[in-house]
């Protein structure tokens, strides 16, 4: 053919091979594109390995990785074994070649594109089938490391007589092992099979025998394995009834044997068993015999003893034995599960008391004496008032609160612990005033001070608005000297570089002050490998040649408290909720974590993500564990992260908790004692919500213990809804400082309210010891209502019908405010309950919620009053006694007010200021400015007033009157503009 490029008669192109220089550049480029590759894939690793070794905890990093190779290196390798030699062995034994039939013509060609590879072919099955196998024993790492350092529980379940650790530990491994068994064994005979075919072993459409003897015998054996396989698995699911779950009238989430189960269901298992066990050995009878017959009838024979003894049997006896008497039958039964699931949940000490619910105390005076010593009211709702903080005390827009702020104790100025609601200044990226790469990652890299309010009283600037205790920038007040430097937050998504050339913006006030980061925390970005490792792990290339990246440069990341828990300990569950503690001159985040199990026999399920939702988790919080379904907690662990070196500490909490032992056997030396909790972090410890939770959706039908009553139903209880929330949701726990019935003391407490089921009144209220360094930690007493009393939701909708609220509402109206309600706190008090809730307004000149109103009920009567003192006043019917809130004893170095012609022109020259820096706020509309403005005018009028000499005191006096009634009307004036 003539030549494409030259024509006929043109010039012919010699194609030859590159040349050597072509062929050594396509080579160099084809090992760095590999080199490249692997690079990229062993970045993550090495990152992760610098992460674990810069927080302490590479002895995680390396069991887990070491347990994941092995399982992966062990099945992977078992797996390819068994496919590998049975399809070499199928083909070993294929039959010598004969006389074409029409089908065996079809499979020659693929017998001869097949041979020249057959080895290759060999290898790339068994590869691909063992990469599959070892990556999903991988992830089995869990399930093996329970297993081999399993714990006793010392505990038997009431049917097989086992210890609780053969269901938690080893029957979860003992599954897996079946299922690996049984896909190998289905892998096997179909490589087996296709390779018998493949090689005339095994014929479809050919005349004469469709198999040969030594494909007979071969597909016998692995048929033979999979029914002896199959006994087993009829034999563990005997004791999988126990931890099996089923639909059930007495609850939703039933757990355990029930009387079929023992009774049809377990016996069936047994025989199914024994059928399976003579079927297996009829297959492996074929060796000798050759021939399917009895091993086909045998599995016939156990397909249909499946059918009648292992589904028709149970029906029968459920339909024609149970259900005529169904209470009585499962009353044995009903009594396991409850003992069971009270123990597993650790509810199995709670007390039930009866409660009337309604008070005989008829002196009102002694009622009103008692409700101050009833509680500590907390007004001040972490729920409401994080606005209040974010717009007093966030400073700059690059700072945030979280939206709940947490509830905690704080001594006073006299000593005594006090509710103290606090939240941490936290860095709020998407506030700076300018985002780049080096604003983002560099400059501001971390929130500053801990801010912190009194929970029962309100501040006067403006009124209504948090009582802090600890407030400013630098932050100052009754938490005294600590680090205040914020690198590890619940909002610090975003990686940070510090330490290095690059100064970082410390704070601004009266100037812009810089710091560079002292700590140790954080991964060196010293050497251009590690650069590199976190430029292609980042998706970040400035990190390998930025600038600002040199000596001293280190980069923090995983930086939530709840992140760093989980990467320590990925066995732990971790709670929704961290708080953070100012312990010894540190700020510290304590995460509560738990140990679960899903193999508690007997014990309900639930699943932790529905139980611990309420009508604040939606967008406030994270829930734990999300769809996790257990049968078994305990809070075993506690944890604090250093919010400025990032430093996490695990402490054993529970100590007889077996999980957290076998846990502490798996990763030795990474959880501290008990014993090694420092004193002053106990006393920020608390009882978790999320656990108080779990538990109190438990006890709504668990708190009974009669069989034939929980089968009943009827005393069953609900948690209700928020009453105080627009969006539906169970109304959350609140931690408050109260008294329990028959209690000599306050003390710090988480409580909820039950309503009956289906029902709006009180049908139960729930306190538990929530203080840690208490003796009675964990305590929880249930007061059963045995009269009708009103429940939550029923004095809302009172409250909201109220004269006086409606009063309320409608001159909001006029203001563009709008009410929001606070945490409505019922208190038991001398028999009777009583409900105190918190009304806010918000919107206005100012755009956060201040208290305004209390809302008080006892009995028949609710109240709306301006203040706690008066509420409590009016609900009871009694005068003034003072204010209620506790209130400070006065400082020994007060200095008295002012006075004199000085005082009363600085006053006045104050004022002054005042009026006009709240007539600039208002045309820029700065409202956080102008209340400021406003509060500086009002003290500064007080000052005027106080240095102000009596009536009729002769011309000074006449020309200070003069100078107040000059400053009343500036008064005036700046009051009518703000309005």
């Amino acid at each position: 053919m003539p030549d494409r490029g030259g024509g006929p008669t043109g010039p012919r192109i010699r194609v030859g091979r590159p040349s050597r220089r072509v062929r050594t550049l396509l080579m160099t480029l084809g090992v760095l594109a590999v080199l490249a590759m692997a690079f990229v894939m062993f970045a993550g690793f090495w990152t992760d390995w610098l992460w674990y070794r810069s927080v302490e905890y590479s002895s995680v990093f390396t069991t887990t990785l070491w347990t994941k190779i092995g399982l992966f290196l062990v099945f992977g390798l078992l797996m390819a074994i068994a496919v590998g030699v049975n399809i070499w062995l199928a083909h070993r034994l294929r039959p010598p070649l004969s006389a074409m039939s029409l089908e065996q013509q079809s499979l020659d060609r693929y017998r001869m594109s097949v041979a020249p590879y057959k080895k290759w072919v060999l290898l790339a099955i068994t590869a691909l089938v063992g990469l599959i196998a070892g990556a999903s024993a991988s992830g089995q790492w869990r399930t093996w490391l329970m297993y081999v350092n399993s714990v006793a529980f010392g505990q038997k379940d009431p049917q097989f007589k086992l210890d609780v650790s053969f269901y938690a530990f080893d029957l979860p491994w003992y599954r897996f092992l079946l299922g690996f068994g049984f896909a190998a064994a289905v892998l096997s005979l179909i490589a087996a099979a296709l390779t018998h075919y493949l090689y005339g072993g095994l014929r479809i459409t050919s005349p004469g025998a469709r198999a040969t003897a030594a494909a007979t015998g071969h597909l016998s054996v692995l048929l033979g394995i999979f029914v002896s396989l199959k006994a087993v698995a009829y034999w563990l699911d005997r004791y999988g009834l126990a931890v099996k779950s089923s639909d059930f009238k007495a609850t939703d989430n039933w757990t355990g044997l029930r009387y079929v189960d023992a009774n049809a269901y377990l016996p069936a298992k047994t025989i199914l068993f024994c059928i399976a066990a003579i079927c297996a050995v009829l297959f492996f009878a074929t060796l000798w015999r050759r021939t399917w017959q009895l091993p086909v009838i045998g599995f016939g024979l156990m397909v249909l003893s499946a059918i009648l003894i292992g589904g028709l049997y149970p029906a029968i006896v459920q339909k024609f034995q149970v259900q005529p008497n169904e209470q009585a039958k499962e009353a044995p039964f009903i009594a396991k599960n409850i003992d069971a699931t009270r123990d597993a949940y650790d509810i199995d000490d709670a007390q039930v008391d009866d409660y009337t619910g309604k008070s005989t105390e008829t002196d009102d005076a002694k009622l009103r004496t008692d409700a101050d010593a009833a509680a500590s009211y907390r007004v001040m709702d972490p729920n409401v008032v994080s606005p209040a903080f974010q717009q007093l005390q966030q400073k700059r827009n690059y700072y945030q609160f979280p939206r709940t702020l947490d509830v905690d104790r704080y001594k006073g100025p006299d000593g005594k612990e006090q509710d103290t609601v606090i939240g941490l200044r936290e860095l709020n990226l998407e506030g700076l005033p300018k985002r780049n790469w080096i604003n983002d990652h560099f400059t501001y890299t971390h929130g500053y001070g801990a801010i912190a309010a009194r929970g029962t009283t309100t501040g006067t600037n403006p009124a209504g608005s948090p009582d802090f205790t600890e407030s400013g920038l630098p932050a100052s007040g009754q938490l005294g000297k600590y680090e205040q430097r914020i690198y590890y937050g619940e909002k610090t998504a975003q990686y940070s570089i510090v330490g290095g050339p690059q100064k970082e913006l410390d704070y601004e006030e009266d100037g812009e002050k810089t710091t560079s980061y002292k700590g140790d925390s954080g991964v060196s970005l010293a050497n251009a490998f590690n650069r590199a490792a976190y430029a292609v792990s980042f998706s970040e290339p400035q990190i390998l040649y930025s600038g600002a990246i040199g000596e001293g440069s280190r980069i923090l990341y995983n930086r939530t408290p709840k992140e760093r828990v989980e990467a320590v300990a990925p066995w732990l569950t971790i709670d929704g909720d961290a708080y953070p503690a100012v312990v010894d001159g540190r700020i510290q985040w304590v995460v509560d974590a738990y140990t679960t199990t899903n193999g508690y026999p007997y014990a309900s399920r639930t699943t932790l993500g529905d139980t611990t939702a309420d009508s604040l988790t939606t967008n406030q919080r994270a829930v734990v564990a999300q769809q996790n379904q257990v049968n078994y907690i305990r809070n075993s662990v506690k944890a604090t992260v250093d919010a400025y070196d990032g430093k996490v500490k695990l402490y054993e909490w529970d100590t007889k908790d077996p999980v957290l032992k076998t846990w502490r056997k798996a990763f030795p030396g990474t959880v501290k004692s008990r014993a090694d909790i420092p004193a002053e972090l106990m006393d920020h410890l608390r009882y978790p919500q999320d656990l108080f939770k779990v538990q109190r959706e438990l006890l709504t039908r668990y708190h009974v213990q009669d069989p034939a009553q929980f089968y009943s139903g009827s005393d069953a209880w609900q948690v209700p809804d928020d009453p105080t929330n627009k969006e539906p949701g169970a109304v959350p726990p609140y931690y408050l400082s109260m008294k329990m019935p028959g209690q000599d003391a306050q003390k710090f407490s988480l409580t909820t309210t039950f309503t009956p089921k289906g029902r709006p009144d009180l049908g139960a209220f729930m306190a538990v010891d929530a203080d840690a360094a208490s003796k009675d930690y964990g305590t929880m007493r249930l007061l059963r209502v045995t009269t009708t009393v009103k429940g939550p939701g029923q004095v809302q909708s009172e409250l909201n019908g109220n004269d006086d609220v409606a009063e309320f509402v409608r001159n909001l109206k006029g203001t563009d405010s709008d009410i929001e309600y606070g945490n409505l706190l019922t208190v038991p008090l001398d028999g009777g309950f009583l409900y105190i809730e918190p009304v806010y307004t918000r919107g206005g000149t100012q755009n956060y919620p201040l208290l305004r109103k209390v809302a008080a009920s006892y009995g028949s009567k609710i109240v709306f009053e301006n203040s706690l003192g008066e509420a409590l006043n009016a609900v009871f019917g009694v005068e003034d006694t003072g204010p209620a809130e506790p209130t400070e004893p006065p400082s020994d170095t007060t200095e008295p007010p002012a006075t004199g012609d000085a005082a009363l022109k600085k006053a006045i020259a104050d004022a002054q200021k005042a009026y006009t820096e709240g007539e600039t706020a208002l045309q820029k509309q700065d409202w956080t400015a102008y209340g400021k403005a406003q509060a500086d005018l009002e003290d500064a009028l007080k000052r005027a007033a106080a240095a102000q000499p009596k009536p009729g005191s002769g011309a000074d006096g006449a020309e200070a009157a003069d100078k107040a009634d000059a400053a009343d009307k500036a008064d005036d004036k700046g009051t009518d503009q703000g309005s």
